[in-house]
């Protein structure tokens, strides 16, 4: 298959889409985001059945690199059967003809209020007097305040005392959880990422709403001292995986939040923290999808 630019004065479209599993939504939506126009978009199905029942859409101009970044794509998601997450099916790609697609998307992006957080696109100019405001696009890595484990913590932070304190954020993808710290008033905030367009992408969103976020590549394991807050927004056999270093991270009585963790996987990560030493401080759980609070 071959794809040329095409000569038209207004630019076709390719949409690329990909069916997911829940538990892979966020992970497919970071890798397409990279090559995606204005970010992502997911379909949630009206009655969830399992397996790979979302689908997560991205949309790219066709022009002469359209080939090779689709092909890249591929490879990523593959890379990802790696991490144990759920389902990821095969992804398709189709033109898109209507040149008003664009417009249309945009308006079905909608703000969203998550605690004392309002989410919009940054096209959007929607404010309420008593939300904290984040200006963030849809598929900006991840984290849009849109996925049931971003609300989870997004909710964490706006509960939490964390004015003056320092936070970790582990996983920060686009800096949502680091930014929302931030705007409560944390002293210092990190955010780490392995992905390093993740790292790119928290600061510049940090920029642009005017909040201080020392985003950089790594994990829990590569950042010095501790923390009064730990936020980790991973996925379950990763939350295994980075336990001790968590812990390692979480001064003495610090409250560490844990988003990400299918019902399925949450005995297995529980067990992981408990062996550390952590005991569970609050629960919840939401469309399949827990985040625990604990605490040394």
């Amino acid at each position: 298959m071959r794809w040329v630019a095409a000569s038209t004065a207004r630019p076709r479209w390719l949409e690329i889409a990909v069916p997911a599993h829940a538990e892979a939504v966020e992970a497919v939506s970071e890798i397409l985001s990279r090559y995606g126009h204005n970010g992502i978009a997911v379909e949630i199905p009206l009655a969830p059945r399992g397996g790979a029942d979302h689908t997560v859409k991205a949309y790219l101009v066709e022009d002469v690199d359209s080939f090779a970044k689709v092909s890249d794509a591929r490879d990523a998601l593959g890379h990802l059967q790696a991490f144990g997450l759920g389902p990821i099916g095969e992804l398709a790609v189709r033109t898109v003809e209507d040149e008003d697609w664009l417009e249309a998307w945009k308006a079905t992006v909608t703000p969203v209020r998550v605690g004392r957080f309002l989410v919009r696109p940054t096209w959007s100019d929607a404010s309420a007097p008593d939300a904290i405001t984040i200006a963030l696009d849809p598929g900006t890595a991840f984290g849009t305040g849109l996925h049931p484990t971003t609300q989870q913590c997004l909710e964490a932070v706006s509960y939490m005392d964390v004015e003056g304190l320092r936070v970790l954020d582990v996983g920060t993808g686009s800096g949502i959880l680091a930014i929302a710290a931030a705007k409560r008033g944390a002293r210092e905030v990190v955010g780490v990422d392995t992905d390093p367009l993740a790292v790119r992408a928290a600061k510049e969103n940090a920029e642009a709403n005017g909040v201080t976020v020392d985003a950089r590549p790594g994990s829990a394991e590569n950042v010095d001292g501790a923390f009064d807050v730990v936020l980790a927004n991973l996925v379950g056999p990763v939350l295994v995986q980075v336990a001790p270093h968590l812990r390692a991270r979480l001064r003495p009585s610090g409250s560490l939040v844990a988003a990400g963790i299918t019902t399925q996987a949450e005995r297995d990560v529980l067990s992981a923290f408990v062996a550390e030493g952590l005991g569970i401080v609050d629960r919840d759980e939401r469309s399949d999808w827990v985040r625990l609070v604990m605490t040394a």
